[in-house]
């Protein structure tokens, strides 16, 4: 699975290719992924232009004046900008077609990968936090995350220190691989 280091080098990669651009059309190859597809993503999606491709934890987001789309990666999730003529292929099951960005450029789409399809493309209207990003603890860089934080949070629980340090309430972006790793530099037991 994607952890926070590898969405957030995918959100710095699409965003000088999708900054800007407009939307033209959502096209779903299937109604679902781990949950439905947002039907907002097929009604209020095209036409808008994308102000901004940020991250929130292991979701990247898509934002635009009529709301936000949602994504997450899930295992084996992949988002590419190709060119629009490029064929899908049998995992490809949403692309998001974009205005050429000059009149020379060719037409390019956003294409969501996901073989396992424990992925999600969901929406958030404007000025709300979507549900799954409502209860989620800060981002590891941030000026509220510290020792501090950490220590007083641990305080009463009963949890393995691994399963702690993974709780997305307590800190965002952390999964298996870089809490084992971690743990294991620390020497501490998991």
């Amino acid at each position: 699975m994607p952890e926070l280091p590898e969405v957030e080098t995918t959100r710095a990669g699409l965003a000088p290719h999708l900054t800007g651009r407009r939307v033209r059309e959502a096209i779903l190859r299937r109604p679902d992924l781990r949950w439905p597809i947002a039907p907002e993503i097929t009604a209020l999606l095209p036409g808008q232009c994308i102000a901004a491709v940020r991250r929130r934890a292991k979701y990247l987001l898509l934002d635009t004046d009529a709301g936000s789309a949602l994504l997450h990666l899930g295992m084996s999730g992949s988002l590419r900008v190709l060119p629009a003529t490029t064929p899908a292929g049998a995992h490809d099951h949403v692309d998001l077609a974009l205005e050429p960005a000059t009149q020379e450029s060719t037409p390019q789409v956003l294409r969501f990968n996901d073989p396992r399809r424990f992925g999600c493309l969901l929406w958030q209207a404007p000025g709300t936090v979507h549900p799954l990003l409502q209860a989620l603890g800060p981002e590891p860089l941030s000026d509220a995350f510290d020792g501090d934080y950490l220590f007083a949070l641990s305080r009463g629980r009963k949890a393995p220190v691994k399963s702690f340090l993974m709780d997305q309430r307590v800190v965002v972006g952390v999964g298996n691989i870089y809490a084992a790793e971690a743990l294991f530099e620390a020497g501490i037991s998991p």
